[in-house]
């Protein structure tokens, strides 16, 4: 059969399941049974049973599972408390004042979470009352905060980076590592426009509180000792090759322990609420892979990736051509489905087109996580929108309007990413050269 219809009756059928309100990891299951029975001249049955075994049995999985309880746990601590009260006397000087804190304390956060939306839900559950009370306008403090959340993505330890290393079979040790800078660049990005909006709506800002000494600042920074050193042992030890990001994942979660003991918010309660959290948000993102894994295999059976990586090769078309055509396709994908949802749905698929274009894979991957962050506040099922919306009681749409300066700004990155992608590749190659 013609592969152009072979790829509109899968991809109708997935559409179809997504939109009667089927599970992602069922649809996927589905729609590779389908291509597997129709399409495809191989033992289903048999076919499920080892890649059910295949992308489950993976040493380095075991990360995710870590790394989300080591985000459980803090968010279940005073980190929020700490964050602000250790930043808020350092940014006092800056223009838009307190409004740094979304950006820097997200930053922080993400550092030892993993999650745009527990990045989100922690800054924001202090920083915007705190705002709110000390007269800083709603619009810019909450698009300030949504657009930061998505922090959680891009700087390392990152869950969706562990789900398309696994996926893509690329190290999540580079992965990581390829995403501080980028990271950093995001950050600068957001501080860069929250002074720049400042700078030309100085009215709007409230007055600066009392001037501190140098001195009661660097004692007020004490707070953030506790988080510094878990984020110094978690990518410190990747980067010197003292730890794989499992190992990694195991000190995140001691230090994160650590952390919530010594501040009396480690009881029966937080402990059996982090690991019920954990637990959740791992099964599904294990149930997911095993969807996608499946329809991997069955689309692979079907030829169609091949056909396609074909096609691409044939057409010579230019990697900033099949770039631009991606970055669409994430954004739309990104109104309907989660993150680690569109990396898993497409990876089959994409992954060997990218490569027929002579894109590295490692690239792609920062490349991907900075697309699926803008995801994360597009409406209608942008998760950092919800989280935003859940704070503040604000419609979604009204969310989405303060949070579109940061959308550009990630669009901003993807460029620069794109045009100097040494931005990605240069810590990895360091790393590689040690």
């Amino acid at each position: 059969m013609d592969m152009t219809w072979i790829s509109v009756v899968l991809i109708g059928s997935l559409f179809l399941l997504l939109a009667m309100g089927v599970w992602v990891a069922p649809a996927l299951l589905a729609v590779g049974l389908v291509a597997m029975h129709f399409f495809a001249d191989a033992p289903a049955g048999s076919i499920l049973a080892t890649t059910s075994w295949a992308s489950s049995a993976s040493w380095t999985m075991t990360a995710l599972p870590l790394f989300i309880w080591m985000g459980e746990i803090l968010f279940r601590t005073k980190l929020s408390d700490d964050m602000f009260a250790g930043l808020a006397p350092w940014v006092e000087k800056l223009p838009g004042r307190l409004l740094h804190v979304n950006v820097f304390g997200c930053g922080i956060f993400a550092a030892v979470s993993g999650s745009s939306a527990a990045t989100a839900a922690t800054i924001g559950r202090i920083s915007l009352p705190e705002l709110r009370s000390r007269g800083y306008p709603e619009a810019i403090s909450i698009g300030s905060l949504a657009g930061s959340g998505t922090l959680g993505l891009l700087i390392p330890p990152s869950i969706i980076m562990i789900v398309y290393g696994v996926a893509a079979q690329v190290s999540v040790a580079r992965l990581f590592i390829a995403g501080v800078l980028p990271g950093l660049l995001l950050m600068t990005l957001f501080s860069g426009y929250v002074m720049i909006w400042s700078l030309l709506n100085k009215q709007q800002i409230p007055a600066a509180g009392l001037a501190m000494r140098f001195a009661a600042k660097v004692y007020a920074t004490r707070r953030l000792i506790p988080v510094v050193l878990l984020i110094l042992g978690v990518i410190g030890s990747i980067y010197a090759g003292y730890a794989t990001a499992t190992e990694a994942a195991a000190i995140g979660v001691v230090g994160a322990l650590l952390i919530a003991g010594f501040s009396g918010m480690l009881n029966r309660t937080t402990m059996l609420a982090s690991l019920l959290g954990a637990v959740r948000t791992s099964t599904m993102i294990f149930f997911i892979l095993l969807g996608a894994a499946y329809l991997t295999s069955a689309m692979s059976f079907t030829g169609l990736p091949a056909a396609l990586a074909s096609w691409i090769a044939g057409e010579r078309l230019p990697a900033w051509a099949l770039l631009t055509a991606l970055t669409v396709f994430f954004i739309v994908l990104g109104c309907f489905l989660d993150g680690i949802s569109i990396v898993l749905l497409t990876t089959s698929v994409i992954l060997p087109a990218v490569q027929a274009a002579g894109i590295d894979l490692l690239w792609f991957g920062i490349y991907v996580v900075v697309v699926v962050e803008m995801a994360q506040i597009t409406p209608p099922v942008g998760f950092n929108l919800f989280v935003v919306q859940n704070l503040t009681g604000k419609d979604i749409f009204t969310v989405a309007r303060a949070s579109f300066p940061f959308f550009l700004l990630m669009v901003v990155a993807t460029v620069a990413i794109t045009v100097f992608p040494e931005i990605v590749m240069s810590l990895p190659r360091a790393m590689t050269a040690r």
